[in-house]
């Protein structure tokens, strides 16, 4: 006597949410385009959206909405509808259920990501991801390593850090959440940096420096006895055998040359008369 096959609790698995719709596909496919074909679309559509409603749900708690989640799934199953061909002799479901959760994945993929990282580095993600928690022995317990994961995977160290580094770009954190341990710390944006001021001073020196080599060596002169030894007008007319109010034109004369060749368009070429 052959023994009994029994059934996998997977295979036997049954969900009240699969409606006999094989007769009105059979009348869509008949249909030419026209509002009785898309009356009759859209009560199958009415028909399988629990089926929808039940696929949005496997992927609660991941950072979207279940109301986002159910939307997306129900663009999937109309999408469904309308493609599905019922002279291939495939079931609806087998048809439907990769669509919808096609288009769930598609929406975590180019809708839900804060920083924008390449399609590998987001299946390396999930790679990742899915063996750090197939690996840990229980919740709470010690992360697998690195080169863990990489045996279970197969792939390379630099992959999986790789992976590592895109589970936390998938969500950003606020600045005004609070910094430290302590609730009444200070919000995260206090904690970031500022401009140094001393940056736009090295800037300044960095472009006037090849401009003063081309100046007159007294105009350099005199701008280096000035601003650098802050010698008065006066005390430099002396050293150098001239009067204070020339001293005062070639300053004023070497600076406005200056000022014109640094808010000059760069493309131009800077000339020294």
């Amino acid at each position: 006597m052959p023994a009994e096959r029994t059934q996998s609790p997977r295979s036997a698995r049954h969900y009240d949410d699969a409606p006999d719709t094989d007769a009105a596909f059979r009348r869509i496919a008949a249909l030419p385009d026209g509002p009785e074909r898309s009356a009759l679309r859209q009560e199958v559509v009415c028909a399988w959206m629990p089926m929808a409603v039940r696929l949005a749900r496997r992927f609660r708690h991941r950072g979207e909405t279940f109301e986002d989640l159910q939307q997306v799934a129900q663009l999937g199953l109309v999408k469904a509808v309308s493609r599905f061909d019922p002279s291939r002799g495939t079931a609806f479901p087998s048809f439907a259920i990769p669509t919808i959760l096609g288009e769930v994945k598609r929406h975590f993929r180019d809708e839900l990501w804060v920083v924008h990282v390449p399609r590998r580095v987001q299946e390396l993600r999930g790679q990742v991801r899915s063996a750090d928690r197939e690996l840990s022995t229980s919740p709470g317990g010690p992360t697998p390593a690195v080169h863990e994961i990489a045996a279970y995977t197969g792939l390379t160290v630099a992959d999986v850090l790789l992976g590592q580094g895109a589970l936390e770009s998938f969500t950003a954190q606020s600045l005004d959440a609070l910094h430290g341990p302590f609730t009444e710390g200070p919000p995260l944006a206090d904690t970031l940096g500022g401009m140094e001021p001393g940056f736009d001073l090295v800037i300044n020196r960095e472009t006037l420096r090849p401009l003063l080599r081309a100046l007159p060596e007294r105009e350099r002169q005199i701008l280096y006895m000035r601003f650098f030894c802050e010698m008065t007008q006066a005390r430099i007319g002396l050293q150098l055998g001239l009067s204070q109010m020339y001293v005062s034109r070639l300053i004023t004369r070497a600076c406005a040359r200056l000022h014109d060749q640094v808010t000059a368009d760069p493309r131009v070429p800077k000339t020294v008369a």
